[in-house]
């Protein structure tokens, strides 16, 4: 049996990691299907087809045989798929084998278009899940995540996709809140993507900051704090009553004894609808006595005043 002319292009062939790449044949269908198609490389089977198929390891969900043409389908392509390939057909009654040989070089592709996306939803903490998955053209070998500038670690409600393009929260949490990143490389190409997650959350950790026994006669600022997405809405309370301050500072112009008692700052978020409350217990930093005498001190400074005028 004879040796035909080749039955495949020139070449060399080139695919970027991760694409798909055809050998295709000069051949037409023939009247009788060849008795055998059979695929190699660099000397190792990927398929002999005759009335049964012997398929290579690693290639059986890799690989398309086109039996009429002889022509191979081969996906999925990494750099070690570089090198020699050949096909040798035998025709059903004819005297020569048919076959051909051709190079192929896979390459790593430039990373290029990175992205970030996300379901378009409103992320209350506790009630929501949501996903980012990270995608971008070119060959992808790697992908690292980033949340506030920081590895993102898994934990019991955050976790990857076996290749890392998606990130999963369910539920979400006030700490996943943040900005993250999504770095993709290769050999050659490095880029990153950016993305803010807004998780609504709060009002926590309730305080207020302030003196707790100033002196007489100094003005005093009580400090309300929450930590909560939106930003907390504040009212305030005074032993119980309504004062109608409804902003995060409750101001004494000047701290006199009818100032004493208990402060309640209450924090509010319209997108969560929760609410919390905090109390301060504000007390004189002397005893009653000690009050006669200041607001005796501060008349007399003032009656001094006056007669110097």
């Amino acid at each position: 049996m004879c040796v035909g002319q080749s039955i495949l292009p020139v070449g060399p062939l080139s695919a970027a990691v991760g694409s798909t790449v055809t050998f295709t044949t000069t051949l037409s269908p023939p009247a009788k299907p060849f008795l055998s198609v059979s695929w190699n490389f660099t000397g190792v089977n990927i398929i002999k087809s005759t009335s049964v198929n012997e398929t290579g390891a690693g290639y059986a969900s890799r690989i398309t045989l086109h039996r009429t043409t002889g022509s191979l389908e081969l996906r999925n392509l990494a750099v070690r798929d570089s090198g020699q390939y050949s096909v040798h057909i035998i025709p059903d009654g004819a005297a020569q084998i048919l076959q051909g040989t051709i190079t192929l070089n896979v390459f790593y592709a430039m990373i290029s278009r990175v992205s970030i996306t996300s379901p378009a939803a409103t992320l209350i903490e506790d009630r929501s899940s949501t996903n980012l998955t990270c995608d971008a053209t070119g060959s992808v070998s790697t992908r690292e995540w980033l949340k506030d500038g920081h590895p993102l670690q898994p934990t019991d409600t955050l976790t990857f996709s076996m290749d890392k393009r998606t990130v999963f929260m369910n539920p979400v949490h006030g700490a996943n809140h943040g900005y993250y990143q999504c770095r993709v490389s290769n050999p050659v190409s490095t880029m990153t993507a950016g993305h803010n997650l807004t998780v609504n959350f709060g009002p926590h950790n309730l305080s207020i900051i302030g003196p707790r026994a100033p002196p007489p006669g100094q003005r005093v600022t009580l400090h309300c704090r929450a930590d909560s997405v939106p930003a907390a809405t504040f009212s305030w309370m005074f032993n119980g009553n309504e004062t109608h301050v409804n902003r995060s500072l409750y101001v004494i112009e000047r701290m006199e004894e009818k100032n004493t008692g208990n402060y309640t700052c209450t924090a509010g978020n319209h997108v969560t609808k929760l609410e919390n409350s905090t109390v301060m217990s504000l007390t004189a930093s002397c005893d009653a006595p000690c009050w006669s005498f200041a607001v005796l001190v501060i008349n007399a400074l003032t009656v001094g005043r006056l007669l110097q005028v």
